[in-house]
């Protein structure tokens, strides 16, 4: 039987072509994975259509409408992540509908190292849930990463954002032009023994025409840049998130953590307040890259631009030599 993807036997009303979202809630991590003789033997609780894909019990993370679980890909004989969501009880919100097709249909288009891969889709009509496969990263998020491992070289935090870039320009020059919108280090994903990273989640990305100007309001309240609140934006709002991401690898907080409230954010993004952490960083030559990032949209530089910068000469220069 051949899957099928969001059709409506769910009763699901289909997305609008423009939408309004604030999501603010971070996926939680498991903080203990149970031992490889707790899963001797462990059976699969449900299996994709095609019979290739095993899901287990055990939750990798859990976000604001999403359960990822730990998965089996029987054909090639690797462990996957099955995210599932359950539509039922969002129905009635085409906000979230829109966004649930948008992340599947982008993952499974999309071929980049630094992009999570998307194996698989499909629509469970009989439990109203939309499953997807993708590849699971062996050390969870990059915020979760960063907390448990507090001694990090600056090179280090150079060589993650320079793939967090590659992965951007890869979108960004995708034709379509594609804006991620919700970039933040909750869904930045690692695999820790290779010190690679993968942007992942792409719910909120948006397909724009030649112009590269979109109009909908929509992302983590902490990481947008003012002009997506004017709903007339490009890509360059992921390079201003992207700079706010580095911000918070350096000092491992949030940006403007010192708000409590989405309110309070927005009036001291709107009037050009810098969150304070910035002002905690030391090294000038960071603050000035981060500085660069989250400039007014005039001046803020691509991300195939940022990677020339000479930020990035220590890591450039690495590579060529392990390279020779």
């Amino acid at each position: 039987m051949k899957p099928k993807l969001l059709q409506s036997s769910c009763n699901l009303v289909p997305p609008p072509s423009t939408s309004v979202v604030i999501i603010s809630q971070i996926p939680k991590m498991p903080a203990v994975r149970p031992s490889s003789s707790e899963r001797e033997g462990e059976p699969f609780v449900e299996v994709d259509p095609t019979g290739r894909f095993g899901r287990y019990a055990e939750l990798l993370g859990v976000g604001a409408i999403k359960k990822v679980y730990r998965a089996f890909d029987k054909e090639e004989g690797t462990e996957v992540a099955w995210n599932q969501v359950g539509l039922r009880p969002f129905y009635e919100d085409p906000v979230l509908i829109n966004r649930l097709h948008s992340e599947v249909q982008l993952l499974r288009s999309l071929k980049n190292m630094y992009i999570i891969v998307c194996y698989s889709a499909w629509l469970d009509h009989e439990h109203c849930k939309l499953n997807f496969i993708t590849e699971v990263c062996t050390s969870g998020n990059l915020r979760n990463y960063r907390k448990t491992h507090t001694h990090v070289s600056l090179k280090a935090l150079k060589k993650w954002s320079k793939q967090v870039l590659e992965g951007l320009e890869y979108l960004h020059t995708h034709d379509p032009c594609i804006i991620h919108r919700d970039l933040n280090c909750s869904n930045i994903f690692v695999n820790g023994n290779i010190g690679q990273v993968k942007i992942g989640d792409l719910g909120f990305a948006t397909i724009v025409d030649k112009n590269h100007v979109a109009h909908t309001i929509i992302g983590t309240p902490e990481y947008m840049a003012p002009e997506l609140y004017e709903e007339d934006y490009t890509e360059t709002v992921d390079i201003y998130s992207f700079g706010m991401c580095f911000l918070e690898m350096v000092t491992m907080e949030i940006p403007y953590s010192e708000c409590d409230s989405v309110a309070k954010i927005y009036k001291k993004v709107t009037a050009g307040v810098k969150p304070q952490a910035l002002s905690k960083i030391e090294d000038p030559d960071v603050k000035a890259f981060i500085e660069k990032c989250i400039a007014d949209h005039r001046a803020r530089p691509s991300a195939t631009l940022l990677l020339k910068d000479p930020f990035f000469d220590e890591v450039n220069d690495g590579e060529k030599n392990s390279a020779s």
